[in-house]
């Protein structure tokens, strides 16, 4: 029996790197494609191509023949301080489109039935977001539009990209829209991490006692999805008769200041939060899991304290490596 072969468009990126390993532990061939290496980890794909998938010459040879699976995850995108400022706006709509059109019209062309296209939450109108206790985030609600930053215009213009060329070139798209995902091997540091990157490194940087800054009033309510989960929910969609769009993420839904408080327990600190003006996005967001179990008979179940544990510990390794400060065992980070 022939090895099934993927690609992965974005696999220099977070969630595209442990895709990667993923795929690889069920015995795929991997072509990974990004503008850039994993900052933070080796990748396991066993052809890693380096270009710019804007580039629509790149995109025809990087698909070059018919692969089994294609995750186009690949876009330009980052936390609320790049998303939310405003700065950032042409570009985002620019790139992430031109990738979009590029890499599903050479699918198309090579007769690939099967590509999986992340979308985001970030397509929910602002209107059913307004209530911090009660957001609506249901699949069916994203219409009439009226996302709260170009990038969800863009996503939103991009699902309909993909349910077009289903409808009329028979192609089997999956689409699914993603609520802030995080784990370790992500962005930490430099503008483009989450909220759950950006409050582990701030409190791992805190000495105890201390105090950290947070955006907004604080009372801002998100759901975050543990990276293994994503992965989990990504391929079962990919592999199922269903379309979507449907949300992966979790219902577990937490304010910003209690995120902060979270992360501050796990680290044994006594961290003081002040909440300062700043890009916060929705006022609320949650994941709604109900279609996802009614089609792909599954839904995201880890808690998440058991996720940021996880990643608070991988950040704190991070930043002591990067300042050769010792770990908890005493140990210098090499």
């Amino acid at each position: 029996m022939a090895t099934k072969e993927a690609l992965v468009c974005g696999a220099g990126g977070f969630i595209g790197g442990h895709l990667v390993k993923r795929l690889k532990s069920e015995g795929f061939w991997v072509r990974g494609v990004d503008i850039k290496f994993n900052e933070h980890a080796e990748t396991l794909a066993d052809d890693f191509v380096i270009g710019d998938l804007r580039d629509q010459q790149f995109v025809s040879k990087i698909i070059d023949h018919r692969f089994d699976e294609v995750y186009q995850l690949a876009a330009d995108m980052g936390g609320a301080g790049y998303i939310f400022t405003g700065e950032n706006d042409a570009n985002v709509m620019h790139n992430s489109a031109l990738i979009n059109l590029n890499v599903l019209d050479a699918c198309h062309k090579r007769d690939i039935k099967r590509v999986f296209y992340s979308s985001s939450a970030c397509v929910y109108p602002v209107h059913n977001q307004l209530d911090p206790d009660n957001p609506n985030c249901t699949e069916s609600s994203a219409y009439p539009a009226n996302p709260d930053s170009e990038y969800g215009w863009e996503k939103l213009f991009s699902e309909r990209l993909y349910l077009a060329y289903n409808r009329n070139h028979g192609m089997e798209c999956r689409i699914a829209r993603y609520h802030n995902i995080f784990g370790p091997e992500g962005s930490w540091e430099g503008g483009k991490e989450k909220a759950p990157a950006a409050l582990c490194r701030k409190i791992a940087a805190a000495a105890p006692g201390g105090q950290i800054q947070v955006w907004g009033d604080g009372k801002q309510t998100r759901s975050f999805l543990f990276i293994d989960e994503c992965i989990e929910g990504t391929v079962r969609l990919l592999r199922s008769d269903f379309e979507g769009p449907v949300n992966i993420g979790s219902e577990e839904m937490i304010s910003i200041n209690h995120l902060a408080q979270m992360i501050s327990e796990i680290s044994g600190k006594d961290i003081v939060i002040e909440n300062i003006p700043g890009p916060e996005g929705v006022r609320g967001r949650n994941s709604d899991n109900r279609l996802i179990r009614q089609m792909l008979g599954w839904a995201p179940e880890l808690p998440l304290h058991q996720g940021i544990s996880k990643t608070y510990a991988w950040i704190d390794s991070q930043l002591k490596r990067k300042h050769n400060l010792p770990d908890s065992a005493g140990c210098v980070a090499t």
